[in-house]
């Protein structure tokens, strides 16, 4: 029998190496496209994005240079240790949280086993806490949003993810129990759109916001919020394909200690 703290240590153990994954993809795919954006930023070529406040060349220069003064960690070194040890500790983090929850859910999706549970778990939390929130608050790069609106930004996305880790828990638990009036397809399907269109709303009742500067080029931004899903995609995927392996293989493993010793009672 597969215990929590035999899938909390295998998720660890998978989220060290999907850490190590994300963080190649993340250099390989999204530092151009950060540097870029950097160099923009510097070079002033992003300064008037205050929507309607106008931002003189000196004082676009001086804020750079205290933002340069206030820089204790070289660039060449935040890209790479800096990221590495970022990646590594956000995939630890998740896959422990992956391990746990997967281990709460086995046997209660009907006859999936471990494998498939451990699966479906990671899937639903990219969706309900990644895809979800990024379809209504993409990141942005470096030289993108406004210094005084930082905090108000980043206290709506939060609190989108939460409702929508709440809807999307809600909508399984009823899953759960609609399967045994409608049978699990049916079931699957209502509550997905039920879903849906609950997250529908809830994007359409929260603010908005649109701090891309007018003359940022689409390319830059379109390459770093494709390396941000890219980036989740290898985390979130890694941790759940290694972490579901490893699950699969204690229950072989399980099976085979247990039939010798069936066979040596009887």
């Amino acid at each position: 029998m597969i215990t929590a703290r035999d899938l909390l240590v295998r998720g660890l153990l998978a989220g060290l190496l999907a850490g190590a994954a994300a963080f190649f993809v993340a250099y390989a795919v999204g530092e151009p496209s950060v540097g870029a954006a950097i160099a923009l930023e510097e070079g002033g070529g992003a300064a008037d994005h205050d929507h309607g406040t106008a931002t003189t060349t000196t004082a676009t220069t001086t804020a750079s240079e205290d933002h340069d003064h206030a820089t204790v960690v070289p660039r060449s070194l935040q890209s790479t240790a800096g990221l590495a040890t970022a990646t590594v500790l956000a995939g630890v983090t998740l896959g422990g949280l992956v391990g746990v929850v997967s281990a709460l859910a086995l046997g209660r999706f009907g006859r999936l086993g471990p494998r498939s549970t451990v699966l479906l778990v990671t899937g639903l939390g990219l969706l309900v806490t990644y895809v979800v929130p990024y379809l209504a608050y993409p990141p942005n790069p470096p030289a993108v949003g406004q210094a005084d609106t930082i905090g108000s930004r980043t206290a709506l996305y939060f609190i989108l993810v939460a409702v929508s880790l709440i809807v999307g828990v809600t909508a399984v638990l009823v899953a759960r129990r609609l399967a045994t009036r409608w049978g699990a397809w049916y079931a699957t399907l209502a509550c997905a759109a039920g879903y849906g269109v609950v997250m529908a709303v809830a994007i359409a009742i929260m603010p908005g916001y649109d701090e891309v500067p007018a003359g940022f080029p689409a390319g830059v931004l379109f390459d770093f919020r494709q390396a941000s899903l890219l980036t989740q995609l290898a985390l979130w995927g890694g941790v759940g394909l290694v972490t579901a392996e490893l699950a699969h293989r204690l229950t072989v493993r399980g099976r085979r200690q247990v039939r010798p010793a069936g066979l040596v009672d009887a």
